[in-house]
């Protein structure tokens, strides 16, 4: 079984950085390995076009580069199919979306921790990528291994704030990530993600967390936006996205093209 770098980050108290890809094209992992300053990409299934052979030549890539590690994004359903799925192709960690009670919490993360009794987990053997297909099949490693899956959690529904403290005291949960949008469609607030009112909802989840002693991850877009959560404490980030990087890029550098040529 290969070495799970974010959890050997996260048991050293060690920072992590990370970046998250909307689409499964092995040159952009590629290039984000190549730059040698990430420790793990997130694949945002939930919004990603993917197969299943999708999984594995994504996961085949970030093996690439030894230190780095990967981690799906896990819609609210089929969560078990996906969980299982993506990790026998070889994706090390899960992000679960759409979690609103501490109850969601634990039955998540029951779909990933082995079918042992001391785990009391739904996942049980099988002849995947991530076994080397018959090699390691149920084995001792692969127990070890469901057990060190990190596992993180999006705090993003009116609900899921209420039960806070009881989805933060779940054994099993390692991070936790606020969803300004979705959060703002449970509140009645369509379109007001950037909200002080919705920014400071999601202060409020950070300092719980680190009170509780979970690991807050925060979304930006740029490194002059960390700043203000690592005042914080937050010590987790995820900088952009492939397709909303290149986004920004071209719609900043053709303004100020446009703007240049329009006075010819």
């Amino acid at each position: 079984m290969r070495k799970n770098v974010l959890r050997e980050l996260l048991n050293a108290g060690k920072p992590t950085l990370s970046t998250r890809m909307v689409t499964t094209v092995p040159e952009i992992v590629e290039i984000i390995g190549l730059s040698g300053e990430f420790n793990f990409i997130e694949l945002c299934g939930e919004y990603t076009p993917w197969t299943l052979p999708d999984l594995e030549k994504f996961a085949r890539t970030v093996e690439l580069f030894p230190n780095m590690s990967s981690m799906m994004k896990v819609e609210r359903e089929p969560r078990m199919f996906i969980a299982q799925r993506a990790l026998g192709a070889g994706i090390q960690n899960v992000n679960f979306a759409d979690c609103d009670s501490a109850e969601e919490v634990k039955e998540c993360i029951r779909y990933v921790r082995p079918l042992t009794p001391e785990d009391g987990g739904l996942h049980g053997c099988g002849m995947r990528r991530n076994v080397g297909y018959v090699l390691e099949s149920g084995s001792v490693a692969w127990v070890q291994a469901m057990r060190n899956v990190v596992i993180e959690v999006m705090i993003e529904s009116a609900s899921a704030m209420e039960q806070l403290d009881e989805i933060l005291s779940v054994k099993g949960v390692d991070m936790v990530h606020f969803g300004p949008c979705d959060y703002a469609l449970t509140v009645g607030k369509p379109g007001q993600k950037a909200s002080s009112e919705i920014k400071g909802k999601q202060r409020e989840m950070f300092e719980v967390a680190l009170k509780k002693g979970v690991r807050p991850r925060v979304i930006i877009n740029s490194y002059e936006e960390a700043k203000e959560y690592f005042d914080m404490g937050v010590r987790d980030f995820c900088v952009g996205s492939e397709l909303g990087t290149l986004y920004r890029w071209c719609k900043l550098n053709g303004e100020k093209m446009l703007e240049m040529l329009s006075r010819v």
